[in-house]
C-alpha cells in the first residue's frame, strides 16, 4: 500500500500536478506562540461546527508515539530530540492539511508553515539542531512543496507578548511545559514577528492579526472581528467541494 502511495506521488510529481490541489475547502491556519490561545479561538467557532472543519494541533499523537511521549522528550532533551519530533510533527500535520471534509471551511491550529518558518528555523539559530539534520527537514519541506498541494486561504496571528503566554503556559500547567522558560517563548515570538509581520519568509496567504494580549474572558470580541474572513466562502456563497481523492491538473503556488 504505502509502496503504491508513493509511486502515485512521484507520477504526479513527474507530470508537474500536486496531491489535493482540487477541491480544497476555504483553509484557515490558526497561528501564535504557545499559550497565545488558539484552542480557545477554535473553541469560539464551535458554534458553526456544522459548516467549519475544527482541527486541533495533533498533540496527543507527540504524546503518544508508539507509546513514546516525543513532545515530553523533546522539551527535555532537544539537543537529541528535536530532529525526529519535527519529522512526526511534519507527517502528522500533513495528514491534517490533507484531510478530507464535505464542510465548505476548514480551520486548523497551526500549519506546516509555522513549523517550517518558526519552530525549525529557532532549533537551527538557538543550536538545537546541526545543520546536516536542518538540511533533512528542508528536503522534506522541499520535497512538500513538490508534490502535495498545501491549500491556504487565511492566517488568523494570535499575537500575543511573551510574557502574557509565559504566564498563560503556567497556568494551564502541561507537565510537558513545565520546563518552558520565557526566553524560549520570547524567540518563538520574534520567529513569528519575523514570518508573519516583518515578511522574512513566505507568507502563502493574507494574514488577520488579532490581539490575543486580551484576557481570555474577555477576548470575545477580537474573535468576533475575524469572523468574516473566516467565513468568506459561506457568506458569499462561495462554496468550494470537498477534497478530491483524484490528482488535479491544476497547480498551487509554492510551499
Amino acid at each position: 500500500m504505502r509502496g503504491t502511495f508513493c509511486r502515485f506521488i512521484s507520477r504526479m510529481a513527474s507530470s508537474g500536478a500536486k496531491f489535493c490541489s482540487e477541491g480544497q475547502p476555504f483553509t484557515v491556519f490558526i497561528e501564535g506562540n504557545i499559550g497565545s490561545g488558539k484552542t480557545t479561538f477554535l473553541n469560539h467557532f464551535q458554534k458553526y461546527q456544522d459548516l467549519v472543519c475544527l482541527l486541533t494541533e495533533p498533540v496527543e499523537q507527540w504524546r503518544n508515539c508508539g507509546g513514546v511521549n516525543l513532545l515530553d522528550l523533546m522539551y527535555k532533551e532537544p539537543y537529541r530530540w528535536a530532529m525526529p519530533f519535527q519529522t512526526y510533527v511534519t507527517i502528522t500535520m500533513l495528514n491534517m492539511h490533507v484531510q478530507p471534509t464535505t464542510k465548505p471551511v476548514k480551520l486548523m491550529e497551526r500549519s506546516m508553515y509555522s513549523a517550517r518558518y518558526c519552530f525549525v528555523e529557532n532549533m537551527m539559530q538557538s543550536g538545537m539542531l546541526h545543520e546536516g539534520m536542518y538540511n533533512i527537514l528542508q528536503e522534506w519541506y522541499a520535497s512538500i512543496e513538490r508534490m502535495i498541494n498545501v491549500q491556504a486561504d487565511r492566517i488568523i496571528y494570535l499575537r500575543t507578548d511573551p510574557e502574557v503566554a509565559y504566564e498563560r503556559v503556567r497556568a494551564r500547567a502541561r507537565s510537558e511545559e513545565s520546563c518552558v522558560p520565557l526566553e524560549y517563548l520570547r524567540q518563538i515570538h520574534e520567529r513569528y514577528e519575523n514570518w508573519l509581520i516583518h515578511g522574512q519568509h513566505p507568507c502563502p496567504a493574507p494574514v488577520t492579526v488579532l490581539n490575543a494580549n486580551l484576557d481570555l474572558s474577555n477576548i470575545g470580541t477580537e474573535y468576533v472581528r475575524s469572523e468574516s474572513s473566516i467565513l468568506e466562502p459561506i457568506i458569499q456563497n462561495t462554496v468550494r467541494q470537498p477534497i478530491l481523492a483524484s490528482p488535479s491538473k491544476q497547480s498551487k503556488e509554492a510551499f
